[in-house]
């Protein structure tokens, strides 16, 4: 149950989150190797962001999931998700951070029970 956070400072119009939404979606499942049913994702736009004293465009991830991540799969992560924030966002990677959280089951919640 890979689930992405991602929250920027430039504005996300319908259009334009609806294809990171998507492009996002399908990037997680393919790369953790989890079916894409189980993914969620969000974006957050127009949040006031200072990114190395800079307000320039920048953005910032959390990725959780029970299990699919680690030293081999984070890296794959962060590079697609910086594409295509610099693809549809004009965002550097160079301004983009995501943190990775492997979780346990049980601290997950789901359908009125945990995993």
């Amino acid at each position: 149950m890979p689930q992405l956070s991602l929250s920027t400072n430039v504005p996300v119009d319908a259009v334009v989150a609806a294809d990171i939404l998507r492009d996002c979606s399908r990037a997680l499942a393919r790369i953790i190797g989890k079916p894409e049913s189980y993914v969620t994702v969000s974006i957050d736009g127009s949040v006031p962001t200072s990114f190395a004293g800079s307000e320039e465009p920048a953005a910032y991830g959390e990725i959780m999931s029970i299990g699919g991540l680690g030293p081999g799969v984070n890296g794959k992560l962060s590079a697609a998700l910086a594409d295509i924030l610099e693809a549809k966002l004009s965002i550097s990677a160079s301004r983009f951070y995501v943190k990775f959280d492997d979780v346990q089951g049980y601290n997950v919640g789901f359908n009125g029970t945990t995993f």
